[in-house]
């Protein structure tokens, strides 16, 4: 929502600002100085990222429109997931997670958390960890180890997403510059013409410039910088699921296991202690 106004306060301001001052519209649409900067810019980011960042950025281009894959609710449903693991694994033992684990889509312990049980990958995380525990792993610092290079590994794949797109916006301006460049010697080309011609011509140069240095500023680096704060906003999704797990791990309480992952939360996804509490004690029995 708030990209969309962004984008629309900008266009608005720009382009109405150089409309009300007398400036002519139809100078500003130049297709083939858009081709040169936009067309180059992508291809450098082709040429400069592997096929897995270009993927990536498509996939998930889109949050900047839509924000974060998790809210608040998500977490909400996430610790009460936790709980609902624990309580389980403290009552049954470790052992009783073995058959939702290895069949997470056939469990009727995930069932209950039907987001969560959606979204493939931190499901797969977290049962990755809990086939760890039904194997026997009881070292919690060792398993805190791996969590945190599987973790940096994640999140430096989606730090690199952000950063191609960031480098994109910083060649913008330069590109601009190329395409103006070229527009001047398309106008020397043309020196003969009269004033009133070649007048448009530079005009039409000039807008390269203008291209390149608003796309840059006003469009793809803020894109970079929404993307890597919603990347890392998610991020709080695995950091609560490692929390839970340590926790766990250590011998606490279901209740205080999930404390551990709840406080870690910023305070924007945070649900309050009373929040969970009533979640928790309203999750259907086992």
């Amino acid at each position: 929502m708030f990209a969309i106004i962004g984008i629309v306060t900008t266009i608005a301001c720009v382009i109405g600002g150089y409309a009300a001052s007398g400036g002519h519209l139809g100078v500003l649409f130049q297709p083939f100085e858009f081709l040169i900067i936009l067309g180059a810019a992508f291809g450098s980011l082709f040429l400069g990222n592997p096929k897995g960042i270009i993927i990536g950025i498509a996939k998930n281009f889109g949050v900047i429109f839509k924000g974060p894959h998790h809210k608040k609710e998500s977490y909400v449903e996430l610790l009460s997931m936790l709980y609902a693991v624990f309580k389980l694994a403290k009552t049954k033992g470790d052992l009783a997670l073995e058959s939702h684990v290895e069949k997470p889509d056939e469990s009727p312990l995930f069932a209950k958390f039907p987001n969560f049980n959606a979204d493939h990958h931190p499901r797969t995380f977290l049962c990755d960890y809990l086939r760890l525990l039904t194997l026997g792993t009881s070292n919690a610092h060792e398993l805190e180890s791996i969590i945190d290079g599987e973790l940096e590994a994640h999140h430096k794949n989606y730090h690199e997403m952000s950063h191609a797109v960031n480098l994109m916006a910083d060649a913008m301006p330069a590109l601009g510059i190329v395409a103006a460049v070229l527009g001047v010697i398309h106008t020397m080309g043309s020196i003969t013409e009269p004033p009133e011609v070649l007048g448009h011509l530079i005009g039409a140069a000039l807008v390269g410039t203008f291209t390149g240095v608003l796309v840059s500023y006003a469009f793809f680096a803020p894109f970079a910088r929404n993307m890597q704060l919603v990347f890392d906003s998610d991020h709080y999704y695995f950091l609560a699921m490692k929390a839970g797990l340590l926790a766990h791990m250590q011998g606490y309480a279901p209740q205080v296991s999930i404390e551990f992952a709840r406080k870690i939360l910023p305070d924007d996804l945070r649900p309050t202690f009373q929040e969970l509490e009533e979640t928790v004690t309203n999750l259907p029995p086992d």
